[in-house]
């Protein structure tokens, strides 16, 4: 089967696009992209081509562009130009010139996507580049060797979204002889030779050395793509199933089950699976799995969240108070922002202490307090022993007998240590925390 069949046939059996759709093609100049739009153009699509000069490569990124506008002008098919200065890019945002170049390259495909469509900035449906088999293998190996899992297995997808490689079922070699047999030209860029780059090192002097030792490696990985490919669909068809069956979406918040979490095989998998949503790493697994077996209060955190250890549960919480439901008071903060406010702390000495009565101050005997402490909001089931009282009171019947509405119920919130609730925030301190004559310092806490 010759490539222009092969590359109708993918097209149609991995439903990338129809004649309807107007395709952005990503150009370069190099033999990859120069193949892929003779073979769109050939199969009656409806392009529009879009060149990247990074200014990276002096005269040679010049040279480029021109020979995409001439390769434009050759099919008599629009061409978008944009001009970066990657450099500068680089620098200010402190990323490699590689990340620079791609996130300038993405950021200006999917802005044209979203133009409304006229003669200089012709809309488009989806954006096409020229990545092939070779690249998806070489993509599989860094992965595999950066431990990304198995979503990082299955490599690069021929569709995500509206953005697609429609060139992926094709090596290298084969691309080559398409181009020789219909007398394409192509430009080379310098920088491919260069090894320090990870990819090129690969594509130089791993897969090489491997090829040495099993001369069908890159046919078998090339054919273990689709399979992977399929494993990790297996894979997240199981992973969502006991997500599912896992996690009580609470608002901003993740509830999972302790018990029921410990009962999941493979435990570390599908806890992985959750967490990374929220900024978690593989390396912090053993560290929430812990959690499993601790005391209320400990947690673990990201960038972006908390999983906290709260009786029963595991919670996850972001870390932006006005968003969570679960926020940790630590022995070091000075003020805690909530949804309903702020608490403030202090230490102070019991000597010469004034004791106020209002409610928006909770004096604790700092002796009896274990931090971290909960802050969250009350719920069905809580009980305290009321300040003054020997018995335990249910939190509801507390809030019935202020006769508080429905509405002030909802934004009454705890503070809770280790499953004790040391102060209904605002309204009563727990007896067992009172301070007394053998008191020496005192935690005070203030709502405001």
């Amino acid at each position: 089967m010759d490539l222009q069949t092969s590359f109708e046939k993918f097209v149609k059996q991995e439903k990338l696009f129809s004649r309807d759709n107007r395709l952005l093609l990503a150009v370069s100049g190099g033999l990859d992209s120069v193949v892929l739009s003779d073979l769109c153009i050939r199969s009656g699509y409806d392009v529009v081509l879009a060149h990247c000069n990074f200014q990276l490569r002096g005269e040679e990124s010049e040279r480029d562009e021109q020979f995409v506008r001439a390769l434009a002008s050759k099919y008599n098919k629009p061409i978008l130009v944009k001009r970066f200065d990657t450099a500068a890019y680089a620098e200010k945002n402190k990323l490699s010139i590689q990340v620079a170049a791609r996130e300038l390259r993405y950021y200006w495909f999917y802005s044209l996507l979203e133009s409304s469509g006229d003669n200089n900035h012709p809309a488009a449906q989806y954006i096409l580049t020229a990545h092939h088999k070779d690249d998806n293998i070489e993509t599989l190996l860094m992965n595999f060797f950066k431990g990304t899992g198995i979503a990082g297995l299955r490599a690069i997808l021929p569709k995500q979204q509206k953005l697609i490689r429609p060139l992926l079922f094709a090596g290298r070699a084969e691309l080559l002889q398409y181009a020789q047999t219909n007398n394409l030209q192509w430009v080379e860029d310098s920088s491919n030779a260069s090894d320090k780059y990870t990819r090129n090192a690969i594509r130089h002097k791993l897969i090489p050395l491997v090829q040495e030792l099993y001369p069908q490696a890159i046919e078998n990985l090339g054919d273990n793509l689709q399979r992977f490919r399929e494993i990790e669909m297996l894979y997240q068809q199981s992973i969502n199933m006991h997500t599912k069956k896992l996690i009580e979406i609470k608002g901003s918040e993740a509830h999972i089950p302790v018990l029921k979490l410990a009962k999941v095989e493979p435990l570390h998998s599908i806890l992985y699976e959750i967490i990374k949503t929220y900024g978690f790493t593989s390396a912090q697994v053993a560290e929430v799995v812990a959690l499993l077996d601790s005391e209320t209060g400990k947690y673990v955190q990201s960038s972006t969240h908390r999983v906290i250890r709260n009786r029963n549960w595991l919670i996850i919480a972001p870390l932006a108070a006005e968003e969570a439901k679960h926020i940790l008071i630590e022995s070091s903060d000075e003020s805690v922002p909530f949804a309903e406010g702020n608490i403030s702390l202090k230490r102070l000495p019991a000597a010469g202490y004034s004791l106020n009565n209002g409610a928006r101050i909770a004096a604790l005997d700092a002796k009896h307090v274990q931090f971290p402490l909960i802050l969250r909001p009350w719920k069905k089931g809580d009980y305290f022993y009321p300040l003054g009282m020997t018995k335990k009171k249910k939190v509801a019947r507390f809030l019935i007998d202020l006769k508080l509405s429905a509405t002030a119920k909802e934004k009454v919130w705890v503070v809770e240590m280790n499953k004790k609730i040391i102060w209904i925030a605002g309204h009563r301190i727990d007896d067992r925390f009172r301070i007394g004559n053998a008191t020496t310092e005192i935690l005070e806490l203030r709502l405001d």
